[in-house]
């Protein structure tokens, strides 16, 4: 398969009004003697074209979130830029700042906890027009009301508090705030998630409404893809603070490139009770933020990871070697207590160096080539030497390849898509066809 590789994940159906490139929001470690930073954006890039609502999906603590907030700066970019119909909001600060949030706004999850119960409807919505002072009096309370029935709501809510709406009357409200200052771009973060089904379908028709009627540009972050599928004109798949994949949403549901996001989609439920599904079940969990994978985020996850070439094995040995690696890697970030460390130093077994039991547990009841056991017992004898960062490089070393050690590119894999994955490369078989010969149900269509 021969796919081109590009710098980013550049697609337009019109005018581009963001363009995010190489963007990094990073967390310092806190505490008394620091730590790693969690890296909970690590170089994204994509354009949103003016008009289009691009969907964001991904499994939780991913990073979209934080995304969307670095986006209109409620967040600071560690690295990269956000260039805004030109302009690169990262730079700004102070009054200019102030006056570029005019220009984007944020509607939040949670109806119930991002609106003041202290503060009338009127207020609420009020706020922004007070802050950037926006007209006289008068016209602030006028704007309030039209705003209010342009959300479906009435005028003489204006003096009612938010503890006497329902959830998606509440979800109505802080849409209603963050159009007061008549924006472009709209950061939608799950706003119907925490709404019943029915009122799920009448804010999403609201937003469409409002996009068609103002012109609004969104991002709209999810976890349903069902909702994504429906409203969104394009999606970006996201793990461990990557984007993974970027397409147009129909292209990319009927048929995804990308190893995760064909595990994404094959979670989503089948309507036919008796129909036999086989998911790609993904194992173990995301590693930390503070230490992902130096090669492909998706690395030791990803059920089509690059193998070495220099050693043959089953396919459940190399299960059992991904699973030993996981544990190794989890105790290369442990901290011993002190009560650990007084344990090592008189001579007693600790927590941390029953390496034989580790051994025994994940490859008792599998048949080990001589080379595989071999470079097993190596690691396991560093790991009994206390040096798990040791055993943790020697696996890389003798099971790794450039899954492990080189960071993707991104493919262009047609239909205007773009796929972060080594297996693109003319040299690899394809993540498909991979996916096939090692016996998964691939998702197309």
């Amino acid at each position: 398969m021969s796919e081109s590789v590009i710098e980013t994940t550049s697609h337009q159906t019109g005018e581009t009004l963001l363009d995010v490139q190489d963007l990094k929001t990073y967390y310092e470690g806190g505490g008394l003697l620091g730590g790693d930073p969690v890296k909970a954006v690590d170089g994204v890039n994509f354009e949103i074209s003016r008009g289009e609502t691009f969907g964001l999906v991904g499994e939780s603590g991913c990073g979209k979130t934080t995304l969307g907030r670095t986006l209109i700066q409620l967040e600071t970019a560690t690295s990269g830029t956000v260039s805004f119909d030109g302009t690169d909001i990262t730079e700004l600060s102070g009054d200019d700042l102030k006056e570029w949030r005019r220009n984007a706004q944020m509607v939040f999850q949670d109806p119930e906890s991002s609106l003041n119960d202290r503060m009338t409807v009127g207020e609420i919505i009020r706020e922004p027009l007070d802050v950037h002072d926006q007209g006289t009096a008068s016209e602030r309370r006028e704007k309030v009301r039209t705003l209010l029935d342009q959300v479906g709501l009435m005028p003489e809510h204006y003096y009612r508090y938010p503890h006497q709406f329902s959830g998606g009357q509440r979800q109505r409200i802080g849409i209603a705030r963050a159009l007061a200052l008549e924006p472009e771009f709209v950061v939608l973060d799950e706003p119907v998630s925490a709404l019943d089904v029915s009122v799920q379908a009448q804010i999403l028709n609201l937003l469409e409404d409002l996009q068609e009627e103002f012109g609004l540009t969104y991002l709209f972050i999810a976890h349903d893809l069902s909702v994504v599928r429906h409203i969104c004109d394009r999606v970006g798949v996201m793990y461990l603070g990557n984007l993974m994949e970027v397409g147009p949403t129909e292209q990319l549901f009927q048929n995804p490139e990308n190893p995760y996001t064909r595990a994404l989609l094959s979670a989503i439920p089948e309507p036919d009770p008796t129909a036999q599904v086989d998911r790609i079940t993904l194992p173990g969990s995301p590693p930390s933020p503070r230490d992902p994978p130096e090669g492909c985020p998706f690395a030791t996850r990803c059920p089509v990871r690059i193998r070495p070439e220099d050693i043959e094995a089953s396919d459940e040995v190399w299960d059992r070697i991904r699973e030993f690696r996981d544990v190794i890697r989890e105790r290369s970030r442990a901290e011993q207590s002190i009560g650990e460390r007084l344990k090592e130093r008189l001579g007693f077994d600790t927590a941390l160096a029953d390496s034989e039991e580790i051994v025994d547990e994940e490859f008792s009841d599998v048949d080990l080539p001589s080379d595989v056991r071999g470079h097993v017992e190596q690691a396991a004898a560093y790991l009994s030497d206390g040096e798990p960062d040791a055993a943790r490089a020697y696996l890389r070393e003798v099971f790794g390849s450039q899954c492990d050690t080189e960071t993707p590119q991104y493919y262009d894999v047609g239909d205007r898509r773009m796929s972060f994955c080594h297996r693109h490369a003319q040299e690899h078989v394809s993540p498909g066809d991979e996916l096939r010969q090692r016996g998964y149900d691939t998702h197309d269509g």
